[in-house]
């Protein structure tokens, strides 16, 4: 059935939040790394394939200031870039993700390698990426809002994996916390333009589409992990 008329803002974000229920958090294997079911080779391994994700996250939200014309959204999402590549004063996530690989046992030659990614994993974080490249701004914009869903999962894992998996680090996990605060920050203007820019019934089913894309983009790359750790 299709949508006659266009959802007013506060239900158009309920359905757009209602997607939850396809975050990568339900996934098997993810459901077993909280329930401390993991082990530490398969920790290794999410750890390492993840990080391929963490260092492209620069490159597209690169892609979408490319192509975004207003300066106001430019000088917002600039952020992004510095949150994950750092500055002078403040590494930033890719080194807080290192860390956490250092604290889970992998050298940091073999992160910054991509030796251990998988090729499910590199075709769906590209896939994801150049989206980003050829998408109008604001649908790359809208495929950002898993983000809604992120913090719960970080906080499942700083009260899980201390407990699950004494053996890690507890230093390692330092990126899980300064997520997120900058999660809820990223949320709120991913939003408003969302919100903002789709606007008609049919402009509102392919903002759910999009989402859902990015929804599927993480959940491959949790099939292809599991598969080679099984």
């Amino acid at each position: 059935m299709t949508q006659a008329t266009a959802w007013s803002p506060a239900e158009f974000e309920s359905q757009l939040r209602a997607k939850q229920s396809g975050y990568h958090i339900h996934h098997p294997f993810h459901r077993r790394m909280a329930a401390g079911q993991c082990t530490p080779e398969q920790i290794r391994g999410w750890v390492a394939n993840r990080f391929y994700y963490q260092v492209r996250i620069p490159q597209k939200d690169a892609a979408i200031l490319a192509n975004c014309p207003e300066r106001e959204t430019r000088r917002l999402w600039v952020q992004r870039i510095l949150d994950h590549d750092g500055t002078d004063s403040e590494p930033g996530g890719i080194e807080a993700w290192v860390r956490l690989g250092e604290a889970v046992g992998l050298p940091r030659q073999a992160l910054w390698s991509h030796e251990l990614v998988v090729p499910g994993v590199r075709f769906a974080v590209d896939a994801y990426v150049n989206f980003a490249r050829s998408a109008p701004w604001q649908e790359a914009v809208c495929s950002s809002l898993t983000e809604m869903f992120a913090p719960e999962i970080h906080r499942q894992r700083l009260a899980g994996w201390p407990e699950h998996y004494p053996w890690i680090e507890r230093d390692g996990l330092h990126y899980f916390r300064t997520r997120i605060p900058l999660a809820q920050r990223d949320v709120d203007h991913g939003l408003r333009v969302t919100l903002e820019h789709f606007r008609t019934p049919a402009e509102q089913r392919r903002a759910l589409e999009i989402l859902q894309f990015k929804l599927d983009v993480l959940w491959s790359m949790l099939d292809a992990i599991e598969k080679a750790y099984p």
